[in-house]
């Protein structure tokens, strides 16, 4: 049976708060994007989300992906930047010149610096470098693309499933806003050395110069990177990031109906995101955040997270914060210090804005036989209620 309790120091707060959000369930920001979602890096706090966990085509927002599994070869050691890898005529026809599409102009049967097929890929959007790459890598594209989605779950996207290395259409090829914004945030905090390709605003490669297609680089707002794609089904989409005044914060957004739709939706939400909220400490490192019951214990269990909690607070609208502990009751005793037992669950509005794991301070010890038998009849009481 799960058990939500408010902690003591949220209580009347909390009262308050959702006497408030009750008035009010709109959004703090609206949007044209059918799905959106945008996150302080280092708070964690989700400070948007439209849709972030519906299942959409990714068009070339999937080439991140790609991007990722070849740094963390590099990262790993087996691959360098000076590999080379060969044109094949599959690569050529699918996602070069003939093809008509995103292309970096790669020759039939040349070999290609990794280095520069990472600059095609990222800066060109070039759907033949994403397949270079993957036959490369993988010997064949379908093959890159189970490599691609078993490497998505291990760093923590839970439902995307990548179909080939370019996001070309692809009925196997679905992915999340959320998912991409935690591979936006884990490529810019793993690999910071190539990172910087993202900012890079063009490349020239075949004697052609082409400029990086992020409508926001030049913008001057302090988005520094990463990736815009587009499908008929989909519509326009793009991954963003921005650092500024301090702060940084990575944007996924879809189903947009023009290139210049996307770029004022992007640009309004991020500006937004950097204007529109002040950080709080809800709780200091160490501070006691609440206290849980616990069956047949002799006493309650104390609790509180690993260190801070802080948060990004809406400031015109800051009584629609609110916060509660998540716990699976009952908690039996004995449990020992440092046991996970909770979750802090923080809200803006009806967002899930951040979740903090909560950790038993003290150990609790089984209580007396009476206590026991009590906590016994609560139980059976609820259990019949």
């Amino acid at each position: 049976m799960a058990r939500l309790v408010l902690t003591r120091l949220f209580f009347a707060f909390a009262l308050l708060a959702c006497g408030a959000a009750g008035a009010a369930r709109a959004q703090l920001f609206e949007t044209r994007a059918q799905q959106a979602y945008m996150i302080d890096a280092e708070t964690g706090t989700v400070l948007f989300a439209k849709n972030e966990n519906d299942l959409v085509p990714p068009a070339s927002l999937a080439k991140l992906m790609t991007m990722e599994v070849v740094f963390n070869a590099i990262s790993t050691g087996r691959l360098s930047l000076d590999d080379t890898f060969q044109v094949s005529e599959n690569a050529w026809r699918t996602g070069g010149a003939a093809s008509r599409t995103s292309t970096m102009f790669a020759e039939l049967n040349s070999s290609i610096r990794l280095e520069d097929l990472i600059q095609g890929v990222v800066v060109q959007s070039a759907n033949d470098g994403c397949i270079i790459i993957a036959e490369g890598m993988a010997g064949s594209e379908e093959n890159f693309a189970r490599l691609m989605t078993e490497r998505a779950r291990e760093i923590g996207l839970t439902q995307s499933v990548f179909g080939n290395s370019n996001g070309l259409p692809h009925p196997d090829s679905k992915g999340t806003m959320k998912d991409l914004v935690i591979l936006a945030r884990h490529i810019q905090t793993t690999y910071p050395e190539f990172y910087r390709y993202y900012s890079q605003k063009d490349f020239t490669w075949n004697k052609i110069l082409q400029r990086n297609r992020n409508p926001l680089l030049g913008l001057d707002i302090g988005v520094d990177g990463m990736k815009t794609g587009f499908t008929e089904e989909s519509g326009y989409g793009i991954v963003a990031s921005i650092k500024r005044d301090g702060r940084r914060l990575f944007l996924a957004m879809s189903g947009l109906a023009s290139e210049a739709e996307r770029a004022e939706e992007s640009r309004k939400m991020l500006e937004w995101g950097i204007r529109a909220f002040e950080t709080k400490t809800l709780f200091a490192k160490d501070e006691t955040i609440g206290d849980l019951s616990v069956y047949g214990g002799a006493t309650s269990a104390i609790v509180k997270a690993r260190g801070a909690v802080d948060i990004l607070v809406p400031i015109t609208n800051p009584d629609r914060l609110t916060a509660r502990i998540t716990y699976r009751w009952p908690l039996r005793a004995p449990l020992e210090a440092g046991t996970q037992v909770g979750v802090l669950k923080v809200f803006i509005g009806e967002t899930l804005s951040q979740e903090t794991p909560l950790y038993v301070v003290d150990s609790v010890d089984k209580g007396p036989l009476y206590s026991q038998a009590l906590d016994a009849f609560i139980e059976l009481a609820q259990f019949w209620l």
